[in-house]
């Protein structure tokens, strides 16, 4: 018994932390699509996750696509299949590593100030003088956030998908050798609607999951500057787990059979 105590003290605290998370959720979810709204907040929100985080999402996604066409001639030219590093630059960029690396980039910049930000109103009241003036923190606080990560990152991602394979493209053309236009068609020919739809898929549950994280763990920041700062660690560790953790399950529900 004395082995097996500290297993169930932790799955009970699993259990614990699940059952805030999804209430929380559930609250948030709640105030998001019932009126009234705050529509400068979100518009504020879009502003700061969208526009603002468009230079590193952008340069995450260029030079993947780069490293992708290098390192795919530099495994394809073995099996004389060097006619596929277009293909499998789009397919990777848009599935995968689009709205993965972009969920990644806007966790580790706007789900950490979200964490950083609402952990300090909450230390320094200003989260009870909401309640005091009679502000729903949910309604004013977390949902203009849930929707704002749910709609821009959806948009950043097309945005990283154009500028991955540009990347690609520049690569394989004047480093590579290839011609231009056979480069393009390929890229076109193995392009479906569902390789896009499930990229932005992916992206609007990985803005959801990165605004619910960084607001969850602000809004229960404890112990003044020390716990605002461990909020906004834990927001990012637990935010980048859940986008890796997610991508399989949509995946597996996309591509599954």
């Amino acid at each position: 018994m004395p082995i097996l105590a500290p297993i169930g003290r932790g799955v009970l605290r699993f259990l614990e932390i699940a059952g805030r998370l999804a209430l929380f959720a559930l609250q948030g979810v709640t105030h998001a699509v019932r009126p009234p709204f705050f529509p400068r907040e979100i518009g504020k929100q879009m502003v700061e996750i969208g526009y603002y985080s468009l230079p590193v999402v952008g340069m995450t996604a260029i030079f993947t696509g780069m490293v992708l066409a290098l390192q795919s001639y530099t495994g394809f030219s073995r099996f004389n299949a060097e006619s596929a590093i277009a293909t499998v630059v789009v397919l990777s960029i848009t599935r995968e590593l689009a709205p993965v690396l972009a969920g990644l980039m806007v966790a580790g910049r706007i789900g950490a100030a979200m964490a950083a930000e609402i952990g300090t109103m909450r230390v320094t009241e200003q989260i009870d003088a909401l309640v005091t003036l009679s502000t729903n923190p949910f309604k004013y606080l977390v949902a203009p956030r849930l929707i704002a990560g749910t709609l821009m990152l959806p948009c950043l991602v097309l945005v990283a998908d154009v500028i991955g394979v540009l990347g690609g493209y520049i690569i394989a053309v004047y480093k590579l050798g290839f011609n231009p236009a056979t480069y393009i068609k390929n890229t076109w020919d193995f392009l479906k609607t569902i390789d896009l739809v499930s990229g932005l898929v992916k992206a609007g549950v990985f803005g959801f999951l990165v605004s619910l994280m960084g607001c969850y763990h602000g809004y229960n920041s404890k112990g003044g500057a020390q716990g605002v700062g461990q909020a906004t660690t834990n927001a990012v560790v637990s935010a980048s787990i859940l986008i890796l953790a997610f991508n399989y399950v949509i995946t597996a529900l996309f591509f599954g059979a």
